[in-house]
């Protein structure tokens, strides 16, 4: 984890391309985003605003967990202003692609349903007007209305008409179970455009950031982040979403994979017993896990020994499931640089920095859209 970086250009002791598979942009004003509503709420948003179902109950490590250093000179909230973005990360870091997160959860839960579906549209053309029609190492994320599939179904049907959106927005708390059916419809439209789900841990659905209510301090939401996680594993693997969409792929962008192995001996022993309740079932739940998930690096667990990671990956046999991420702007950034340790294999670093990206989201050459 580094907090601070200088902004100049940098040289690896091996040029290995970098993919960032999670980096967040923000608005730099409330305002700009106005343009993008269609009229009829465009005035509702100005004069109401958006309303979700709660908030964060825990305060932020630094100002809106964002890096000190990532606060631009124009002012701007981090994350904000493209060419500083520009600069400190994807040039710094010679990126082929970065993979924008705009970090709108609110407009994916609003009470309001109908203005949450224009909220979702309005992020989704700033994103490629401002973003990915700017720079073509960008790629975007669909933001969808998640409690209103209908609505996240035609969102979906008209973003992926734009190649530079890569994949369908989820969190890691939405309402309900997210193997539930009713989930099932996005799932169908994601498969359909052969788009991934990218989800980013969040307390934004209806339920408190751990499984027993509000943590007091940041450090706790922070530490405990990877539980949501592997709640969303267990019902997605055991209420049979992946048989009835066979190619559907998640990435769990955010919650670290630390705790996959026993999650998935669970699992398996778990299903060996209790078999019966759940038929449609054909196959061990860990095989569902492999085969069907990606995993980011931010914040990836880093044992006292190197070699104990390396170890983690190869019990784990998903060796082309790990995407590079830095979570720039925040806190917790991890640079290229040192985030994953120089003892892993050549072939292996490669494919975490970049070649299994550019595999999920069909980057094509470098510098290409899908």
């Amino acid at each position: 984890m580094v907090l601070t970086a200088p902004t100049e250009s940098v040289a690896r002791d091996t040029l290995l391309e970098i993919v960032d598979c999670d980096v967040h942009n923000y608005l730099p004003s409330p305002k700009v985003l106005t343009k993008y509503f269609p009229e009829r709420w465009r005035g509702y948003h100005e004069t109401f605003g958006p309303r979700g179902p709660g908030g964060r109950f825990a305060p932020q490590a630094y100002p809106r967990a964002m890096r000190l250093d990532a606060w631009p000179p124009s002012g701007l909230m981090p994350g904000s202003d493209r060419e500083f973005l520009i600069t400190q990360l994807v040039d710094r870091y010679q990126m082929s692609c970065a993979i924008l997160n705009p970090l709108f959860t609110g407009a994916a839960s609003q009470l309001n349903q109908e203005y949450g579906d224009a909220f979702c549209g309005a992020v989704n053309d700033w994103q490629a007007e401002e973003w990915l029609a700017r720079d073509a190492r960008f790629r975007g994320t669909i933001q969808i209305p998640l409690e209103y599939p209908p609505a996240a179904v035609r969102e979906i049907e008209r973003c992926a008409q734009n190649p530079g959106f890569v994949q369908v927005s989820f969190t890691s708390r939405t309402a309900e179970p997210l193997g539930r059916r009713k989930y099932w419809p996005i799932y169908e439209a994601a498969v359909r455009y052969d788009l991934p789900i990218g989800m980013h841990f969040g307390t934004w659905g209806n339920n408190p950031g751990s499984g027993c209510g509000h943590p007091s301090y940041y450090i706790e939401m922070h530490t405990g982040q990877g539980e949501s996680f592997q709640e969303v594993v267990t019902s997605l693997v055991f209420e049979g979403v992946f048989e009835a969409f066979p190619t559907l792929k998640f990435v769990l962008i955010e919650g670290g994979f630390g705790w996959l192995p026993p999650l998935i001996w669970r699992m398996d022993r778990a299903w060996r017993l209790l078999k019966d309740e759940v038929p449609d079932l054909k196959r061990p739940p860990s095989e569902y896990v492999r085969d069907r998930f990606w995993f980011t690096t931010q914040p990836v667990e880093e044992p006292p020994r190197a070699a104990d990671f390396e170890q983690l990956i190869a019990d784990l046999a998903m060796d082309d499931k790990i995407l590079f991420a830095t979570d720039y702007p925040h806190w917790d950034f991890d640079s290229p640089e040192e985030a994953i340790p120089r003892t892993l294999p050549l072939e292996l670093r490669r494919k975490i920095f970049a070649e299994n990206a550019r595999a999920l989201f069909h980057l094509g050459s470098e510098g290409d859209r899908r």
